[in-house]
């Protein structure tokens, strides 16, 4: 990591997401007491150019909340995203289209049954008005194809015509087919078969060092996040509790969440010598209505003091790479 003064180079970091809230109106409740969900609040992390960034968590914890918003397919409540050293968080966003695109979750809800392979991969080309000749669009849909390890052959199958990991690839060379720089990828294979998975992340990966491009990786599966991320994240209830190098993190947890998260992993390479016993967590997730006071994780945490139940604790670095939110640490 290049730094100056212990600070990353800004021309090195191509999103840079600070103190950013997504909270969500509850229908039913009075004008005069409204009450939100807050399904992301206050965090903040970067993203590098050409490498990738996991986050992973608890379902329900707000990590795909935090995709969309960076999209703002949701408008942000609070906070402010930057986009190669341009602040996005208001402006038009259609100029950035182009350069930041999503892989959705579910490749079977994602794509339109209607229409065929080659119009599905087309349509961000129709919409942006990319290319002049339909042979020119021809040539680029092939393309995006190829890329993705499909052929010309597939242009004029429909979706239910494929596995879920061809329809998965599909989803892939729509995102992308206009040259983007920036993809987040939410949960992209988890509706997959183990064995596709592989071959999918392996397609990512490839990809990344092809075109260098630039992940948001969210995944519940920590295997496969620490295979593909450079840095991870580790969200509960909406807030960062833990973030680093991924080899560092993945061997040293020191937040009570994070060593609680690691020592359930099935695989038995992923748990640190801090979590080779398997932690049980007592009680339930609070719900982000009414978030507990300091402290979102104490209410299930066995190490909780008096102190954290009064104040929030703050990111802080405690190794280098290494950054937690706890003032047990």
């Amino acid at each position: 990591m290049l730094a100056v003064s212990g600070e990353v180079i800004m021309s090195e970091i191509l999103l840079k997401v600070k103190d950013l809230k997504q909270h969500f109106r509850v229908k039913g409740k009075s004008l005069s007491a409204p009450a939100y969900v807050k399904a992301v609040d206050s965090c903040s992390f970067h993203i590098k150019k050409g490498k990738t960034f996991g986050l992973v968590g608890e379902s329900g914890c707000g990590k795909s909340t935090i995709g969309r918003t960076i999209l703002r397919l949701y408008e942000p409540t609070g906070g402010s995203i930057e986009y190669d050293g341009a602040d996005i968080t208001k402006v038009d966003m259609k100029p950035y289209r182009k350069r930041m695109q999503i892989v959705f979750q579910d490749p079977y809800s994602s794509l339109n049954p209607r229409m065929t392979v080659g119009d599905i991969v087309g349509e961000p080309l129709d919409i942006n008005k990319t290319c002049t000749t339909a042979a020119e669009r021809r040539e680029v849909i092939i393309d995006r194809l190829n890329l993705v390890g499909l052929n010309t052959e597939h242009m004029n199958r429909y979706p239910h015509e494929f596995s879920g990991g061809q329809r998965q690839r599909i989803s892939i060379a729509r995102a992308l087919a206009l040259n983007p720089e920036f993809i987040i990828c939410d949960e992209p294979v988890s509706a997959l078969d183990v064995s596709i998975q592989a071959q999918v992340i392996n397609k990512f990966i490839e990809l990344q060092e092809s075109m260098g491009l630039s992940y948001l990786f969210i995944s519940h599966d920590l295997s496969v996040v620490r295979y593909i991320s450079e840095h991870v994240g580790v969200m509960y209830l909406g807030k960062m509790m833990e973030m680093g190098e991924t080899d560092i993190l993945f061997k040293n947890p020191v937040h009570p969440y994070t060593q609680a998260l690691f020592s359930v992993a099935p695989d038995p390479e992923l748990r640190a010598d801090k979590t080779k016993n398997r932690i049980i967590l007592e009680g339930d997730v609070p719900s982000p209505i009414d978030t507990p006071s300091g402290c979102y994780f104490r209410t299930r945490c066995r190490y909780a003091k008096p102190e954290c139940s009064e104040v929030a604790p703050e990111m802080r670095e405690v190794e280098a790479g290494h950054y937690t939110a706890c003032h047990l640490i």
